[in-house]
């Protein structure tokens, strides 16, 4: 069965955490032994109804405040797909947790308060979604029970929304008219917004298409882990363990080793005790080559017609994670897929003011900021652009003092 994995997005009282405690309760989804500390708890809406939001308020600062502090992951299916939903925080000094959430998804939801409109949140969330790349984005219009149901405010909503799509960069988004606390179009069709024709939320993430990129092109194995048993048994056993991060790979495929140059033709892959004549990304394998050549933990293996940038100057977007600021006359650990090296900060460029999405020019980079940095490393880095492939385009950088990760990295170009 199929796991597409979202997040949820929006401004303090949006709605975030009712949707989603909506989408679990409507799609029976709820354990017994939470559906009984649902009933019994003493928070209520002003209506008397259940607060769902309990559901994901994970911390007590959470409950207490009655905001999301930290990412929740909630866990559901259907009859016809799984679920991975990451609730993320709205406010601006929990900035890195969306980063956090968001760079394993597959989907958007951006909530939208119908009172409200389009704000300086809301451009926030979405230059992030954009900037991380994920390639589906929906739109929900919350709390329309609140405008009565006014087609003329969606649409306005709507108009004003699609332009801000057009100037971060988004390019796939779905409206959906809801209200998560009476559960209209969250899980069932609203018969108060008979104007609305499209599907339910859950109707659609049921049957949105999940991209999987398996293109020879995009073809990455970044190698964890070479197997050389050297028992008599295995005596010329040499195998090379990892998971595919992009892209396919058949038995016979020409191979290069970055950031070596080396090449070499796969003669076998293993998945357990089979041997299949094909693997995909997400797929965890052991692969062997017709050549003995030297390979260790931190190469990758890329299809030879179709080879990533190899480069020690890079230019790349990051979000700074730590509460220290950013230092660049520090050395710091930089790892991408299995490979770790040291590098430096070489020059900040600009950062990005997330709110009205003006370059500002300073290099004073502090917790949450997020801007355009050129970075050099010990060694090569064998990498595609984050917009073109994520798996192969995104890394982390490590304080070396402390191991602490304090950026997460969205790998560009080559720097001039």
């Amino acid at each position: 069965m199929e796991i597409l994995k979202f997040i949820t997005a929006g401004s303090v009282d949006d709605g975030k955490s009712t949707l989603i405690g909506r989408l679990l309760y409507d799609s029976e989804s709820i354990l017994l032994d939470q559906l009984e500390a649902l009933h019994s708890s003493n928070r209520k809406n002003d209506d008397g109804t259940i607060d769902l939001a309990i559901l994901t308020d994970g911390l007590k600062a959470e409950r207490e405040q009655g905001i999301t502090i930290d990412v929740a992951y909630k866990y559901f299916q259907t009859e016809k797909r799984k679920f991975i939903i990451a609730d993320t925080p709205g406010h601006t000094q929990y900035t890195r947790n969306m980063v956090t959430g968001a760079s394993n998804a597959n989907l958007a939801i951006i909530l939208i308060d119908a009172r409200k409109g389009v704000i300086e949140q809301t451009i926030r969330h979405s230059f992030l979604v954009s900037l991380l790349g994920l390639p589906k984005v929906v739109v929900c219009v919350n709390k329309m029970d609140m405008v009565d149901f006014s087609e003329e405010v969606y649409n306005d909503i709507v108009k004003n929304y699609q332009a801000l799509a057009v100037k971060v960069g988004l390019k796939n988004v779905v409206f959906i008219p809801v209200s998560a606390l009476k559960g209209d179009n969250i899980v069932n069709k609203s018969t108060n917004i008979n104007w609305y024709h499209g599907k339910s939320l859950l109707d659609y993430l049921e049957t949105v298409e999940i991209n999987i990129d398996d293109t020879i092109a995009h073809a990455r194995f970044p190698v964890q882990w070479v197997v050389r048993p050297q028992t008599d048994e295995l005596h010329d056993y040499r195998g090379y363990a990892g998971r595919i991060s992009s892209g396919s790979f058949r038995v016979n495929d020409k191979v290069t080793v970055l950031p070596s140059g080396f090449s070499s033709t796969v003669s076998k892959i293993e998945v357990f005790d089979k041997e299949p004549e094909e693997a995909f990304a997400g797929m965890s394998v052991t692969v062997h080559l017709k050549d003995n050549i030297d390979i260790s933990r931190g190469d990758i293996l890329v299809n030879t017609d179709y080879q990533p940038q190899l480069s020690q100057v890079i230019e790349a977007d990051l979000c700074w994670m730590d509460t220290r600021a950013l230092d660049t006359s520090h050395t710091y650990f930089i790892q991408h897929n299995s490979k770790v090296t040291r590098c430096r900060i070489q020059e900040v460029l600009h950062k990005v003011n997330i709110n009205t999405l003006e370059k500002e020019y300073d290099e004073d980079f502090k917790l949450n900021d997020i801007g355009r940095i050129i970075i050099k490393t010990a060694d090569p880095l064998a990498f595609d652009p984050y917009q073109v492939n994520k798996a192969n385009g995104g890394a982390i950088i490590i304080d070396s003092r402390t191991n602490v990760t304090v950026g997460a990295l969205m790998l560009r170009a080559v720097a001039d």
